[in-house]
């Protein structure tokens, strides 16, 4: 059977694509993309504004490529957890929250908030993400917890995991963290412990 080899030429672009997505990442999340140009960011990479949107058509496109980025890193990392906590229900537990708060943390409160005034859409795409990875994840985690009696058996899996879901819907969203004073951290920290509390067995809370 022939092998066939990625062209030269699309290896260059893909190359390319991934340094502007790594560079619009740093900026974007840290500091919102309403105050960041195009021009700002051609500049930093030392590249025509030309070239850049040769890659991506729009600032708008670029973002969406800077969360799928994101969301990606954070599927490997879950399924790295999985992978190697497979028998070890408090410390794969441990290690996803702790995975699912990095990655909450980098999207910092102007960046949230630039979704909302400007593009509502991309936060859709936020939450259409993070609800796939909590209820792939979470959901697996917790049928393991639960058969190690970990997790109470009175209430189904399902369940934990549409109430992990709404109230993460809830408040993690640029209107209710700005009512509430929250960021998106300190609002799915909030989410988390509350949940966890309530479905966790003494078995399961024991360190």
């Amino acid at each position: 059977m022939t092998r066939t080899h990625p062209h030269p030429d699309a290896i260059q672009t893909d190359l390319v694509r991934h340094r502007i997505v790594s560079e619009a990442r740093r900026h974007f999340l840290s500091h919102g993309f309403r105050g960041v140009t195009m021009s700002d960011l051609a500049a930093e990479l030392g590249m025509s504004k030309k070239t850049l949107y040769a890659h991506f058509l729009t600032k708008v496109a670029l973002v969406e490529a800077v969360l799928n980025d994101k969301f990606e890193g954070a599927e490997t990392e879950l399924q790295s957890i999985t992978a190697g906590c497979s028998t070890d229900f408090l410390t794969a537990l441990h290690q996803m929250l702790a995975c699912l708060q990095k990655h909450t943390s980098e999207l910092q409160p102007s960046f949230v908030r630039d979704m909302q005034r400007a593009s509502p859409e991309l936060f859709q795409l936020v939450e259409n993400r993070r609800r796939q990875l909590i209820q792939r994840y979470f959901g697996t985690l917790f049928t393991e917890g639960r058969k190690r009696g970990m997790i109470r058996k009175d209430v189904p899996v399902e369940v934990i995991i549409a109430m992990l879901l709404a109230a993460t819907q809830a408040i993690v969203n640029p209107p209710s963290l700005a009512e509430f004073g929250l960021t998106p951290t300190t609002g799915f920290s909030a989410i988390i412990t509350v949940v966890l509390q309530g479905v966790l067995t003494m078995k399961g809370r024991t360190p």
